[in-house]
């Protein structure tokens, strides 16, 4: 399950995607973010999100993972079977995510990474939830492209998609699906 993704692009990205929408974007804390470019982000770490409200969006960079009542980080949601109406959704902002496989040969020791992009974009977004102060990604059934790596995948949205997940303008099975065949791109990096 993805418990690695990246989001290397500028905070000038986010601010030119809403201006172009012409939704307001506020900056939690009135301070305007600067983080740095994200190679690997992973549970506990904090990240950039974009959270929804009656004034526009609001960026802020929140902890991946919110603990469980058994302690455990939970840093996937299943989202199946779920209504998610009431709940505080976010969008993560990603540029690729990573899967894990064990390796082909016996002898390495780490497993084998891949990384996964939105083919034909430069970023996309991954449908998320908040609670306690922490966001977690949500899951569903894999997609063709995914399957061969993984039995779930996260809910990856294009960039025109987003706004569904936030004001859910469209019902939910329509927005939390496995992308149609060809939609990622692959690349192994280990």
């Amino acid at each position: 399950m993805c418990n690695d993704y990246r989001y290397t692009q500028s905070p000038d990205t986010l601010r030119e995607e809403f201006s172009q929408l012409k939704i307001p974007l506020r900056f939690a804390g009135d301070a305007t973010p600067n983080y740095p470019p994200y190679d690997d982000i992973r549970p506990n770490q904090t990240a950039p999100i974009i959270r929804g409200g009656s004034e526009g969006v609001e960026l802020s960079v929140t902890p991946w993972a919110w603990k469980s009542s058994s302690g455990k980080p939970v840093f996937n949601f299943r989202s199946e079977g779920r209504s998610f109406a009431k709940s505080e959704r976010c969008l993560i902002p990603s540029d690729g995510f990573y899967e894990f496989t064990t390796p082909d040969d016996p002898n390495q020791r780490l497993k084998d990474k891949h990384l996964f992009t939105l083919a034909g974009e430069p970023w996309f977004w991954i449908a998320g939830l908040v609670k306690e102060g922490a966001f977690a990604m949500l899951t569903t059934s894999p997609g063709p492209d995914i399957a061969p790596y993984h039995d779930r995948q996260i809910v990856v949205l294009g960039r025109q998609e987003g706004l569904d997940w936030l004001d859910l303008s469209k019902p939910e099975a329509e927005i939390l699906r496995p992308l149609p065949a060809g939609s990622l791109t692959h690349e192994q990096v280990r």
